[in-house]
């Protein structure tokens, strides 16, 4: 049986992690703070000491942290995934982090004989509990094949998009378009409310139209009731709005609208709000 590692016990990854678990598989465990492994050790999983400790006993590791910096820091670090990877240990990074980044792990990896893959993904706290996320992977070809039983456990979908660095690409669009869509949604709900229209009502109209999507009806309730209990915290939604303009940048793209929505994040941001859904970007709209 395969023993899966996973590092990282935030919103995300305490819960893909417990889905292993339930599935009756071998998984050990990591957080920067050991007791958030607490829930998973009580329903079975083991506790490492360090990533270097999971790496080295898992087969496969599973990365879910916040941001490059924080991939960074548990590859590289005192007792890192480098120091423990290697034939037969090797990593899935899930955090959504840029292509730069992902292209360096492959390469490290690489060097000490492990295999990488990048497999970002997408869907918030309740997908990640239901085990209906979507897995957008790239890296090594033999790698995904062999983890498909593990992804599809976890998720309701899962896609090979090529070299590592082209998952990452994906998931940055794919939030951009995702955060730009909630700030405009944002904004016509406030001109909605000064007008003397039924937010409801509005809401309503929307999802019988044309841009009748799920997350206008699962994110609309909370900003009528004006409530934002962290599905997806803006602060990572603000990071993942910056990792996309350094794309654009990078590759020469110009994304105007994606750049205006980014300032209102950033604004969001700035008051505060960065451990509240991200969905709270109507507070600075209104």
């Amino acid at each position: 049986m395969t023993t899966y590692g996973f590092l990282g016990m935030g919103i995300m990854g305490s819960a893909m992690a417990a889905n292993l678990v339930r599935a009756g598989n071998d998984v050990i465990v990591w957080n920067r703070t050991p007791e958030g492994c607490a829930p998973l050790v009580e329903m079975g999983a083991s506790m490492g000491v360090s990533p270097r400790d999971v790496v080295s006993t898992a087969d496969v590791t599973f990365a879910m942290v916040s941001d490059p910096a924080a991939v960074e820091e548990i590859c590289r670090g005192p007792e890192g995934v480098f120091e423990g990877a290697g034939p037969g240990h090797d990593l899935i990074d899930c955090s959504t982090v840029d292509d730069l980044t992902s292209e360096l792990l492959a390469a490290e990896l690489a060097q000490r004989g492990a295999r990488f893959l990048e497999a970002p993904v997408t869907g918030t706290k309740q997908p990640a509990i239901d085990g209906t996320l979507v897995f957008l992977a790239a890296g090594e070809r033999s790698l995904y094949d062999d983890v498909a039983p593990a992804l599809d456990i976890m998720g309701k979908l899962h896609v090979f998009l090529g070299r590592a660095g082209m998952a990452s690409r994906m998931k940055l669009i794919i939030n951009a378009i995702m955060g730009s869509t909630l700030a405009a949604l944002c904004e016509g709900l406030a001109l909605a409310q000064k007008s003397e229209l039924d937010g409801a009502q509005l809401l309503e109209l929307l999802d019988a139209g044309a841009v009748s999507n799920p997350m206008f009806r699962g994110k609309g309730a909370a900003l009528l009731s004006q409530e934002y209990p962290a599905s997806f915290p803006l602060k990572h939604m603000q990071k993942d709005f910056r990792l996309t303009s350094e794309l654009s940048e990078r590759l020469g793209q110009p994304i105007p609208s994606i750049a205006v929505a980014n300032e209102t994040y950033k604004r969001a941001l700035a008051q505060g709000y960065g451990d509240d859904d991200f969905s709270v970007v109507f507070e600075v709209v209104r």
